[in-house]
């Protein structure tokens, strides 16, 4: 395990790339395969927006970057790490690395703003000491200092999804990954987290966003990779949306 934990913590500073898939392939037995031969390198403090119709491929490429689904074929390489050969036991140390907020939140309902921060940093046996000073500097980030003792249901979408952006940074993963991150919220919600998004990536931070948001996506102009039906069909620099008819 120290061998290992050595391994992936080195990996987190000393690549310009911080991930790296080589001809990756995943198929399912119900058919077509979801990722066929992509091979896609992404540097360190990028900001990245993937987009495609659904379908297109993108949540299982998210999967297979968090280790939670395996490649048919291909490597995958995130902060240094071996991700097709990394053993079950240091999956948790590996995804320390890396951030990751979903279009649904996944906050944990009964628990107040501050324990849903705090738990991401019990989960990895932070001091109490440190988690009472990390956790506050965090909300204050995000903009919620005020709102640490409310509970998910007293807080709108845009806030919560705030508390999800805090906690998902808490740890400082130089990766982050943001599945749909403004589905479920209005216009004006959608851009300011995607402007705390843009200020986490200017701090350093390597930020990939799958998104259908096209306002935001043509705005932004921002690397933009386009995929369609299991493959990379255009990787742009200061891209935008592309129309797949």
């Amino acid at each position: 395990m120290a061998k290992e934990a050595k391994r992936i913590k080195k990996g987190t500073t000393e690549p310009k790339e911080v991930i790296v898939l080589k001809d990756v392939s995943k198929s399912y037995s119900t058919g077509a395969p979801a990722l066929n031969g992509v091979s896609l390198k992404v540097n360190r403090g990028e900001f990245v927006f993937i987009v495609g119709d659904s379908g297109s491929g993108k949540s299982t490429l998210i999967k297979l970057l968090l280790r939670e689904l395996l490649p048919t074929e291909g490597e995958i390489y995130v902060n240094g790490c071996d991700v097709v050969h990394l053993k079950r036991r240091h999956i948790p140390m590996f995804r320390r690395n890396m951030g990751v907020v979903f279009q649904d939140f996944r906050l944990l309902k009964d628990r107040n703003v501050y324990d849903n921060v705090a738990f991401a940093q019990r989960i990895i046996q932070v001091p109490t000491k440190e988690i009472r000073r990390n956790v506050p500097s965090m909300l204050s980030v995000v903009g919620l200092a005020g709102k640490y003792k409310a509970k998910p249901k007293q807080l709108s979408g845009g806030e919560q999804q705030r508390v999800a952006l805090a906690r998902a940074l808490v740890n400082n993963p130089p990766i982050l990954l943001a599945d749909e991150p403004t589905g479920n919220l209005d216009p004006k919600n959608s851009w300011e987290i995607m402007k705390l998004l843009e200020e986490i990536n200017k701090n350093g931070t390597t930020v990939l966003v799958v998104t259908h948001n096209r306002e935001i996506v043509n705005a932004m102009q921002k690397r933009v990779i386009t995929m369609k039906k299991g493959i990379i069909v255009s990787d742009e620099e200061k891209g935008g949306y592309i129309d797949e008819d």
